[in-house]
């Protein structure tokens, strides 16, 4: 194991190396966190917003996810916001709103790219790198030169200091080939496929810009096609945009590379797409009742 993906996952899978995501997944505290996520998941599939409204609930589940990663990023430009630009009602200025607009664009791409409402996951169309350029292309839209779009870093990543220095633009290549290898084999569960993709992008940050946006974007995508949310609809940002600080906390540990920081990210992580279940009830409650305005955030 010479790339500090297959050591990370390695060490946090005591050695089974096989199928290091799915071996990841047997560590009882991931187990039992990663429970507790896919039965709130399979309870909001049969929230009666899904037989006749579903369109409107991923639409509005999009724009909240999109808030709270821009807001991650330091662009607190809120929910009614995004709604405004997503219907036409004026656009992005400068500073802030770009990461918004970026952020907007990213889960736009996503939801593109999402099986239609009522299929059963899975089906992935998309290759994951391909997936991962197209929602940069679109996050970074107004960050970075057109050349540098969907396009590995050559130099420094301008993000995500807080996490440590990013590796070196050949390293976190050779990462993002690692890991798109363990994905396209692995019969772990959905939470920690989506779980170990979400904090490897954050980690290598493959990109010179955007690398938050894009890594909890291709995370919703992944939540939603390996069959965890065929509703498309789970929403554990907010609960990382309510709590930032915990979130680089449990991803820096991650990055350490330590059997209990790996794990430990897992559980949080799972823990997330449990609370973003609830949130996902909370818009199909809305939906239905008429009142989007009054739960947005």
């Amino acid at each position: 194991m010479s790339d500090p993906f297959a050591r990370r996952v390695g060490a946090a899978s005591a050695g089974r190396v096989g199928d290091p995501l799915a071996a990841l997944a047997t560590v009882p505290a991931v187990a039992e966190a990663v429970a507790a996520a896919r039965a709130a998941c399979e309870e909001l599939r049969w929230h009666e917003a899904f037989r006749r409204r579903s369109r409107e609930v991923r639409a509005e589940a999009g724009l909240r996810a999109a808030a709270a990663s821009a807001a991650l990023d330091g662009a607190p430009v809120g929910v009614e916001v995004l709604r405004a630009w997503a219907t036409g009602g004026g656009g992005p200025a400068d500073g802030a709103d770009l990461v918004a607009a970026g952020a907007l664009r990213a889960q736009a791409v996503v939801e593109a790219a999402l099986p239609p409402l009522g299929g059963r996951g899975g089906g992935a169309s998309l290759p994951l790198p391909q997936l991962v350029a197209r929602v940069h292309a679109a996050a970074a839209a107004d960050l970075l030169p057109a050349v540098d779009l969907g396009r590995p870093r050559s130099g420094e990543a301008r993000d995500l200091r807080g996490l440590g220095p990013a590796p070196a633009p050949e390293d976190a290549a050779a990462r993002l080939a690692a890991l798109t290898g363990a994905v396209a084999g692995t019969a772990a569960p959905g939470v920690v496929v989506a779980g170990v993709v979400h904090a490897e992008l954050l980690v290598a940050r493959p990109f010179a810009a955007a690398n938050g946006v894009v890594a909890r974007a291709v995370a919703r995508w992944l939540t939603t096609t390996t069959g965890l949310d065929p509703t498309g609809t789970v929403l554990p940002e907010p609960a990382w945009a309510a709590g930032p600080a915990p979130y680089l906390a449990a991803a820096a540990r991650y990055a350490a590379g330590t059997p209990d920081g790996v794990a430990g990210w897992l559980v949080a992580y799972a823990d997330a797409v449990r609370a973003g279940a609830g949130a996902a009830r909370d818009v199909a409650d809305a939906v239905l009742a008429g009142r989007l305005g009054d739960t947005a955030r």
